[in-house]
């Protein structure tokens, strides 16, 4: 007699693991990691050695005397955070402040909900937006980029491109004479500009983001929707008045919004599970990227738009469940 084995879902098994994934993103993150550590020497090592040791230990004590269940700081998330929050703040920050930033991260975004896979928001942008809400002179004096065999020198502090767009329009310049004092785009794709460790390198980036596209480590659906909305937006107000607003590929290029794009948006913890939710979830952030930095009080707004859009992450999952097998499309059943 044939015996049939029940079990409940899923059904469908693959070679991948969490263990797999979060190692995967760690790789993906290793050329802005190289960038940052040549423009920015020691400080950068400094800063992504204390977020990453900070984060596993959290991880590790929480886990361990209070939740008391299965350690956990193998599996690459914790050391995922700590890389992210490293890429997020400045590298001069001082170390204090980058361990509190891992506490925030572990302790209140990610165990404080139970750990891996029940956070509601991404850890690493809760703790950048707790620092920048808590230290915002020292979350704002970004190091502009040096030479290696400088990087024990006093770091010298300035504006990224888009703040001194920002502080520039406020003295009336027009935004052609402010791009003329900044780096060029080459400098941008390079990362030979002022900004967090993370972001400084639009080639590094990218690089990062097709190797996790091609190992299937993230879909494509967030990170294009969310660059096309971007692009677009971005790019009919610079039609509308130039003189105001920057283009497109400005937009694009500088800030965090690669890094949010390819990294943290693309967390699948906190980012919807259908195709047509993801795509609306880029959208959003696209948008409400684009609408606080060229209307808000800061400069950037890519952490805020991811935050804001992982609280509706419950009701855009909501709104597009698929169909259950064997239902009519036309009849609504009720939960």
């Amino acid at each position: 007699m044939t015996m049939f084995t029940i079990a409940g879902s899923p059904h469908i098994h693959g070679d991948n693991s969490t263990k797999k994934i979060m190692y995967g993103v760690v790789i993906a993150m290793i050329p802005a990691m190289l960038v940052s550590i040549y423009y920015f020497g020691f400080n950068a090592v400094r800063v992504l050695l204390l977020a990453t040791v900070s984060s596993l230990f959290f991880e590790w004590v929480i886990q361990k005397y209070l939740i008391k269940g299965p350690l956990t700081i193998t599996d690459g998330s914790a050391l995922v955070t700590g890389v992210l929050l490293a890429f997020n703040v400045p590298t001069n920050l001082p170390g204090w402040m980058v361990v509190i930033g891992a506490l925030v991260a572990i302790g209140m975004a990610k165990m404080s909900f139970g750990g891996l896979g029940k956070n509601v928001f991404n850890p690493a942008l809760v703790a950048r937006v707790f620092l920048l809400i808590s230290f915002p002179v020292q979350m704002t004096s970004w190091p502009k980029p040096i030479s290696i065999t400088k990087s024990f020198v006093d770091v010298i502090t300035g504006p990224t491109p888009l703040g001194f767009i920002k502080e520039g329009l406020g003295t009336g310049k027009t935004v052609s004479q402010l791009q003329a004092e900044l780096p060029g785009y080459f400098d941008y794709l390079i990362g030979r500009m002022g900004g967090s460790m993370g972001e400084v390198s639009a080639a590094a980036l990218i690089l990062g983001g097709i190797y996790m596209l091609w190992h299937k480590i993230i879909t494509w659906e967030i990170p294009v929707s969310i660059l096309v909305t971007v692009f677009t937006f971005s790019g009919i107000m610079w039609l509308i008045n130039p003189k105001m607003y920057v283009d497109p590929v400005f937009e694009l290029l500088t800030g965090g919004l690669l890094l949010g794009a390819f990294f943290m948006a693309t967390d699948m913890v906190t980012s919807p599970m259908t195709r047509g939710g993801q795509l609306l979830f880029g959208f959003g952030i696209g948008l409400i990227t684009i609408l606080i930095r060229i209307w808000g009080a800061f400069p950037e707004g890519v952490s805020f738009a991811i935050l804001l859009m992982n609280a509706a992450v419950p009701l855009i999952n909501r709104g597009f469940k698929p169909r259950r097998f064997g239902t009519n499309p036309g009849v609504v059943m009720n939960n």
